[in-house]
């Protein structure tokens, strides 16, 4: 079992666009958007994982995680979950030695900008990047699975 550690926060400003080291288009949908198990489908450019995740208790929570073949992924999302409903592309900036993921959102949540840090350790210290604005970690309106419930893109 996988533990997930991440500290989630709102993007004040566009500054992370020139400090990008790599940029992904991710699709994803959930089968269970339960907050005790999440099941999660996700394509990114082409490559698929299917993630079972565990309820928060903070910043940590359990997850499982295995790559899947594309076409298994686009048949799940449209025979299990009526299609995809998060679309956005993602935002690798390094920052002081950590890795942080500014996911910038496309169609009914267009203008959303997140970035999220995964940490070895809850109590690992970290040096915030100029763009970070509000921490919003443990916060369900910011949940990628509350994003995508109801609605489809």
């Amino acid at each position: 079992m996988g533990k997930e550690i991440e500290r989630k926060f709102l993007v004040k400003d566009n500054s992370f666009i020139q400090m990008t080291t790599e940029l992904l288009h991710i699709c994803q949908t959930y089968i269970s958007d339960k907050p005790e198990a999440t099941v999660r489908i996700r394509v990114c450019d082409d490559h698929a994982w299917i993630t079972v995740k565990g309820k928060n208790d903070g910043a940590v929570r359990d997850e499982w995680e295995y790559a899947i073949p594309v076409n298994d992924a686009m048949e799940m999302a449209e025979r299990l979950a009526g299609g995809w409903n998060i679309d956005k592309t993602r935002y690798v900036v390094i920052y002081e030695g950590a890795r942080w993921e500014v996911d910038v959102f496309h169609g009914r949540h267009d203008g959303l900008v997140l970035a999220e840090i995964e940490l070895s350790s809850a109590s690992d210290s970290f040096v915030l990047p100029p763009f970070i604005g509000d921490e919003v970690t443990g916060d369900p309106r910011y949940y990628n699975s509350v994003l995508a419930a109801h609605k489809q893109l």
